[in-house]
C-alpha cells in the first residue's frame, strides 16, 4: 500500500532559467518532493514521454525560447490529456492564462515564486 501511495509523486519542472530550476528543485526537495528538470519545451516533452507514469505534475514556464509554454502544454496534452500542469510566468495571471482558458490548466504560479505558496500548491496537487 505504501509503495502505491508514492507512485506518481514526481514533479517535472520545465524552465529555461537555470537559477529558477535550481531554486525550485531545492525548495521542493526540502519538502520531500522528487523533481525532474528540463531546460526547454523539447527536453520537457522527451522527459515526460519517458517518465509520464511517474510524473504527477508539471510546472511549466510560459516564456521560453524555442518551444514556448503554450506549445509545450499542447504537446504534453497530446501525450496525456489528463496531465496536471501549473503554468508559471512573470506576467500577471490574467495575461498569462488567457490562451489556456478551457484547456484544462491545473493552476498558475506567479514569478518570482513565494516559497510557501510554491510548496503549498505543489503539495495540494500531489494530494499531500
Amino acid at each position: 500500500m505504501m509503495a502505491a501511495k508514492n507512485m506518481g509523486q514526481l514533479v517535472l519542472i520545465i524552465d529555461d532559467e537555470e537559477a529558477v530550476r535550481e531554486a525550485v528543485s531545492d525548495i521542493l526537495g526540502f519538502a520531500g518532493v522528487k523533481v525532474l528538470t528540463a531546460v526547454d519545451g523539447d527536453m520537457g516533452i522527451d522527459l515526460f514521454k519517458t517518465h509520464q507514469h511517474d510524473i504527477a505534475l508539471v510546472l511549466l514556464d510560459l516564456s521560453m525560447p524555442g518551444l514556448n509554454g503554450a506549445d509545450t502544454f499542447q504537446e504534453l496534452r497530446k501525450i496525456d490529456p489528463s496531465v496536471k500542469v501549473i503554468l508559471s510566468s512573470g506576467y500577471d495571471e490574467a495575461e498569462a492564462t488567457r490562451h489556456f482558458v478551457g484547456q484544462g490548466l491545473a493552476g498558475f504560479l506567479q514569478k518570482p515564486y513565494n516559497m510557501k505558496v510554491l510548496v503549498h500548491k505543489v503539495e495540494e496537487y500531489l494530494g499531500r
